[in-house]
């Protein structure tokens, strides 16, 4: 097989250079290219700006870049999950752009789309939109980097912000199948960041459980069409972690 298949996830990867911005799909650990992000951390690439839902946990996912001093910047929605984020973050180690959820979902389906922005009313009147959120501190844990004040304009007596659309260099998706050209299928909630990530690289690249050749996949089953797909690495079925493992406690019998 030959044209978008790459024979590894290093192979894949070996171009991200120092100080490249990424498109990460995945949510929490449900989703990622676990086998790229692996890839990237075995290689030399550092300073990354990265655009995702969450920068994974401790030890998995994006957590393994993060731990590993590899990411500059990020643009997320929730990052809860991760105490080396917390403590680079207060540390003024890393820059951190919190920005809601469907609005950095918007922002990513508007880069794929050509769109350069678009208003929301997502953020009005807090500091989203007013500005002055800490992106970076300092040694001192003072604010060094604060966001800036959005454009609001009033659309039938609403106030909405205009936000700007993301274009990532690189794009890092996970897909349940694939056919070698580019064509995706995402497993259920796998879904989430993926497709919209995808749209936003501009070299996208698919990890996938199951490579197929073209005409195998029924096209009404897939997600997101090879267009936006520029290199497939099969790594086979993924080892598919759960976050926050939560049992029931076991009811003692009643004599």
């Amino acid at each position: 097989m030959t044209g978008k298949v790459v024979a590894t996830a290093a192979e894949a990867v070996a171009d991200i250079p120092s100080g490249a911005s990424l498109a990460v799909g995945g949510f929490g650990l449900c989703g990622i290219p676990d086998t790229l992000i692996a890839a990237i951390a075995e290689g030399e690439a550092t300073d990354l700006e990265v655009f995702s839902n969450n920068c994974g946990v401790d030890g998995h996912g994006l957590g393994v870049l993060l731990e590993a001093g590899r990411i500059r910047r990020i643009t997320a929605s929730y990052v809860g999950e991760n105490k080396e984020f917390a403590r680079q973050y207060l540390a003024g180690e890393l820059e951190v752009e919190l920005t809601p959820q469907g609005t950095l979902a918007e922002r990513l389906r508007a880069g794929g789309a050509g769109i350069p922005a678009f208003y929301t009313p997502a953020g009005v009147g807090t500091p989203v939109g007013d500005g002055g959120l800490p992106w970076r501190y300092d040694a001192e844990g003072n604010v060094a980097v604060a966001s800036p004040p959005k454009e609001v304009r009033v659309f039938n007596g609403k106030r909405y912000l205009l936000e700007e659309a993301i274009v990532a260099d690189f794009a890092l998706v996970h897909a349940e199948i694939g056919d070698t050209q580019g064509n995706l299928v995402f497993n259920k909630t796998a879904m989430n960041f993926n497709p919209l990530a995808a749209m936003a690289g501009r070299i996208t690249i698919a990890e996938v459980e199951r490579l197929v050749e073209p005409g195998e996949l029924d096209p009404a089953r897939v997600h997101l069409p090879g267009v936006f797909v520029q290199r497939i690495v099969h790594t086979g079925p993924q080892n598919k972690l759960i976050e926050k493992r939560t049992v029931r406690q076991t009811e003692v019998a009643k004599a």
